[in-house]
């Protein structure tokens, strides 16, 4: 077995440094921004008092407060080569103490650094809810080999590798049980809060949790390729991506700088000669200008409305690629759906069973799902699942001589008794018809699957199957007929099926007969009608019609190609969701729209107030910081939706 890595314990002489280098990393922006608020506050007060050399706090309150920002825009211009905000505040400021008012300028300083404190905590707090994510995955895995088990890094890992995951622990790959069983928390990943029954040849997700049994487990997928892998792939990409509106103010903001320098040149010298103010007037409103023209509270005005956003949407299970596809939500006229997979479960359902024999149904239900459960077939599995629900999931009986049909069903023998399960066609024409005699049936009036059981030249029972409608489907297309938003279901079946899931959902409209390519084809008619049109689906055949809308929406349990090409995923598999994120878009759009406004609106009230030499640079500097500050408050809303 491998050594372990034994980590030393910090004694005290190392603990405190050690924690004070942690406070550091974490509130330095903030401890900075105070302190040199607390030497402007003490500087103000010791010099009402007549204390000498209380000026001298002044540059120690430009440096405590003005160290990251100043730091932050000498670093952007020298990559970018390009002027911006804390460059034009650190100007000002100088500016202000040049013309010795130093106690505005130290005001500048601390409300420009608390307000970038403040989006600085707001960044961390809306990306929180998805960096936690990372706390999920393991970095060591347990690696059986030659009847030894290893500890070794998860990234070491490689599709057939045998490891032990004991109980309690999280998995740290994708991997299929080979021996024991257990019961797993896969709330992290669908959602459902009920941990899950696993066996023998089960499949569990990395990221999840192994509550109580001790299990041994084939990889079938290296940690970077496991669904938990992609899912860390989306959060950051999330971060990285921006709204046009934010790469819109960014683009601006650059402009924007340089114009508010030529101006503030200007002042320096023009109000002189045309409207023969004082030197140290024209001076003094220059460096108003320079502080009350700077983009701050409009370059804030999207980023933390955009990243609490994100994070709200991950905390709810909406994944979302990144502010971009979050914009374009807001816009979203008409979603399309797939139906297999999305509306529907995907899976067939038992729905009725007709028991026609003379034993008891949990005896003949225990006997077909026997010979049933030797099948791969989708009908089979149903069956067996819907046997265990009414018996309780009793021990089934020995079956044997099993023979498939294929397209038609199976043949098996259980204590003796030959049971025949499979479509009508199957079965003898007189026994069908007496049957049929028996019972009155209107399955094709609802699109069900009959599944018939003969035994002895007889029709003994009826399973009556359908792939049903989710149970969220109905009340969501519902929510977004409110929001005014057409539905449109997409399904490869025939003209009666779709009809039948029209009626049971209230779908708006739909296109059946549906081929991938169709699909694709009718996505981009949508968008010439609509303008902005999302589409939602799981599997690889809707892969083309996810990248032709405008918004892709993948169920958290699609397929991978799916998952991969969509913008945004429903980790839950909750199609109510769909409504929750854009009515987070739409409120995340009156916000942006709401700070832009005020921010200019502002900007404008102080230039022209400055001009009007009605305003000191004190209110300019609380003015103007103070928008800031509250725009960056009104972004972090979005937390609390």
């Amino acid at each position: 077995m491998q050594e372990a890595k034994l980590t030393q314990l910090p004694n005290n002489r190392t603990t405190i440094p050690f924690q004070l280098n942690a406070l550091w990393k974490r509130h330095g922006e903030l401890i900075a921004a105070l302190s040199g608020g607390f030497l402007t506050l003490s500087a103000y007060i010791l010099n009402t008092c007549s204390v000498p050399y209380t000026w001298l706090l002044y540059p120690a309150a430009y440096m405590a407060g003005g160290y990251f920002k100043a730091r932050e825009g000498l670093s952007e211009t020298l990559q970018t080569r390009r002027l911006n905000v804390e460059l034009l505040m650190v100007m000002a400021a100088i500016g202000a103490a040049c013309i010795n008012h130093w106690l505005e300028g130290s005001i500048l300083i601390f409300i420009f650094a608390l307000s970038g404190a403040l989006e600085t905590y707001s960044t961390s707090k809306s990306t929180h809810a998805l960096s936690a994510l990372m706390d999920l995955q393991p970095e060591i895995a347990h690696l059986i080999e030659d009847d030894h088990e290893t500890n070794v890094s998860v990234k070491q890992l490689v599709p057939g590798d045998i490891i032990h995951i004991k109980p309690g622990e999280h998995i740290p790959t994708d991997a299929v049980i080979i021996q024991g069983e257990t019961s797993v928390n896969e709330a992290a990943m669908t959602g459902e809060s009920v941990p899950v029954y696993k066996k023998a040849a089960s499949e569990v997700m990395a990221g999840t949790v192994n509550l109580d049994g001790s299990v041994t487990a084939r990889v079938t997928r290296r940690s970077r390729d496991s669904r938990f892998s992609r899912i860390l792939d989306l959060v950051q990409s999330a971060q990285k991506e921006k709204a046009p509106t934010q790469l819109f103010i960014e683009r601006f903001e650059r402009t924007y700088v340089k114009g508010v320098l030529i101006v503030t040149a200007l002042m320096l010298f023009a109000p002189h000669f045309l409207f023969e103010w004082s030197w140290s007037e024209t001076i003094y409103r220059a460096m108003v200008l320079l502080v009350v023209a700077s983009p701050c509270a409009l370059v804030a005005s999207t980023t933390p409305a955009v990243l609490s956003a994100v994070a709200c949407g991950a905390r709810c299970g909406i994944l979302i690629k990144g502010g971009v596809h979050l914009e374009e939500l807001s816009a979203i006229k008409a979603i399309a759906f797939d139906k297999t997979g999305t509306i529907t479960g995907g899976n067939p359902e038992v729905t009725h069973f007709i028991n026609h024999s003379s034993l008891d149904q949990k005896t003949i239900l225990d006997q077909i799902a026997a010979i049933e459960n030797q099948s791969s077939h989708p009908l089979g599995r149903a069956i067996v699942a819907y046997a265990a629900k009414v018996t309780g999931h009793a021990q089934l009986p020995l079956a044997n001589h099993i023979k498939v049909k294929p397209g038609f069903g199976v043949i098996g023998y259980v204590t003796s008794h030959e049971y025949m399960i499979g479509k009508g066609e199957m079965m003898d024409a007189d026994a069908l018809n007496n049957f049929h005699q028996i019972y009155s049936l209107e399955a094709s009036k609802n699109d069900e699957t009959m599944v018939y059981i003969a035994s002895e030249g007889k029709i003994i029972g009826l399973f009556m199957l359908k792939d049903q409608v989710r149970s969220s489907a109905k009340a969501t297309i519902q929510t977004l007929r409110k929001n005014g938003i057409k539905t449109i279901m997409m399904t490869g079946d025939h003209e009666r099926t779709a009809a039948i899931v029209q009626r049971e959902t209230g779908v708006d409209t739909y296109i059946a007969d549906c081929l991938p390519e169709h699909k694709a084809m009718k996505i981009r008619q949508l968008n010439k009608q609509y303008g902005h049109v999302a589409m939602v689906g799981d599997g690889i055949n809707d892969t083309p019609a996810l990248a032709q809308a405008s918004v892709g929406i993948a169920m958290g349990a699609g397929n991978d190609a799916a998952l991969e090409t969509a913008d945004v995923v429903l980790m839950k598999n909750d199609l109510t969701k769909i409504a929750d994120a854009v009515r987070l878009s739409k409120k995340m759009s009156r916000i942006v729209k709401t700070n832009i406004a005020f921010a200019m609106a502002m900007i404008a009230f102080l230039i022209a107030t400055n001009v009007l030499q009605l305003l000191t640079m004190s209110l300019g500097v609380v003015g103007h910081e103070g928008s800031t500050i509250l725009v960056i408050l009104n972004g972090l809303r979005m937390l609390r939706d």
